[in-house]
């Protein structure tokens, strides 16, 4: 949910303005929630408001008339008081017939903001790709039969890597450098660069040591060592296109959602999957995945099919505008075709080909009802149980939330607190409500 300022909306003064004296006491959260304000997400939203120097504003959303505004005081506990406020009383404006209904519609106002629950996508989101990728991590490699027999359920530790429960994979640290760079601002050569102090250093790993790379990701930080352009590191040929940008790609979304033309966003989108995987394939999965959790991350939840239907023809447009060759669309096509939640589990690979790994994460989302659901299916398909259980879980958690996600598994996390402080600071950055 985006922080709401004035310039989010048009803003007409109050006609004829009167005061009410009344007596509304919040606490800490309560305030929070109310200073957030509130951007309207369609025509079904009536209300636009927003916080401004100890004032809360309350509009009408169709007309941008003020119709309420109130003056919000600290108090020595640590609360926060309305003590009066202000109302619009021309009728022309804001048809209220009594005195009575001017405080009880305030006073729902009021409440609504207060007590309403705020989710934050970027909290969502890295929660969510961190406990899928943990998930996968100890059953790395394992079969889809051997998995049928012993399912994971739960957060394990140790398996095929020998780390303990809680520890995620080059996935979550590479996911995690990516917000950390975008969180200070957009810059191509310290984005490599930290994925570079993560290979060589141990930066953004759980326990300051890499215990899994991709060959591809391995030569590609080798070239940034050796000076080479961020966005000519990456491998070009076709062979190359393993899942290692997908993996790390999603933080990059809350970039990119203010930029309105496909094509804009399809470039940002390339510069930093070619930071390891510059080949086209590589690159259109990551502008699918990232039109995908766009729609998913709505604070309006549409039915995950509308999500698919969205990243499918966005796709289809771009190439097309792009005039990229058809060949590369047909790659897609499983997906494309619309058919992808038919089809049957034996029909879905979870290799570490970007294209599978794409498959399989939408297939899981759409085949599922919860976050649990999904990154348990997503883990126990085998394979590159990692990637594909990070990847779900991302956007598994963008649209269910992060607190749809089990708490114990959230609090076996390593290095939570380091990643809390991450969340809060990308959230400020792009002015996400955090609270």
């Amino acid at each position: 949910m985006k922080i709401a300022t004035k310039n989010n909306w048009k803003v007409l003064s109050m006609s004829i303005p009167e005061r009410f004296d009344i007596t509304i006491e919040l606490d800490k959260v309560e305030f929070d929630k109310i200073s957030i304000g509130l951007i309207p997400n369609s025509m079904e939203d009536k209300w636009f408001a927003y916080f401004e120097n100890g004032w809360i504003y309350i509009c009408r959303s169709w007309t941008g008339n003020l119709i309420y505004k109130a003056n919000i005081h600290s108090l020595p506990n640590g609360n926060y008081m309305i003590k009066d406020f202000w109302a619009e009383q021309d009728k022309e404006r804001w048809k209220i017939e009594s005195k009575d209904e001017i405080f009880t519609s305030f006073k729902n106002q009021i409440e609504y903001l207060s007590r309403r629950s705020i989710s934050n996508p970027v909290r969502n989101a890295i929660i969510g790709l961190t406990v899928g990728d943990i998930l996968g991590v100890p059953v790395e490699f394992e079969s889809r039969a051997s998995l049928k027999e012993s399912p994971v359920t739960q957060l394990r530790g140790f398996g095929t890597h020998n780390q303990p429960i809680g520890t995620w994979s080059d996935d979550t640290s590479l996911s995690l450098c990516l917000a950390e760079e975008l969180g200070k601002d957009y810059n191509l050569l310290n984005i490599g660069n930290s994925f570079v102090k993560w290979c060589y250093g141990g930066h953004w790993t759980p326990y300051g040591k890499v215990f899994d790379i991709g060959m591809t990701t391995s030569r590609s930080i080798k070239r940034l060592v050796q000076g080479e352009r961020p966005d000519l590191a990456g491998d070009f040929d076709e062979g190359s296109n393993g899942n290692g940008s997908l993996m790390r790609i999603l933080p990059l979304l809350f970039y990119i959602e203010n930029i309105k033309d496909k094509k804009d966003r399809y470039n940002v989108i390339k510069e930093i999957s070619s930071i390891t995987h510059a080949h086209v394939r590589s690159c259109l999965a990551c502008y699918y995945l990232l039109e995908f959790a766009s729609f998913v991350s709505s604070d309006y939840k549409f039915p995950l099919i509308e999500a698919y239907r969205v990243a499918n023809h966005s796709l289809i447009e771009l190439v097309n505008e792009l005039g990229i060759n058809e060949e590369e669309l047909k790659k897609f096509e499983r997906l494309t075709d619309g058919t992808i939640s038919t089809r049957e589990e034996k029909t879905i690979y979870s290799t570490g080909y970007v294209i599978h790994s794409l498959e399989a994460s939408i297939w899981c989302l759409l085949t599922t009802k919860s976050y649990k659901e999904a990154v348990l299916k997503a883990v126990n398909l085998g394979g590159d149980t990692d990637t594909i259980g990070s990847i779900t879980g991302g956007l598994a958690g963008l649209f269910y939330g992060a607190s749809s996600i089990p708490d114990e598994w959230v609090k076996q996390i390593a290095r939570l607190e380091d990643i809390e402080s991450l969340i809060k600071d990308l959230s400020n950055k792009f002015e996400i409500a955090s609270c």
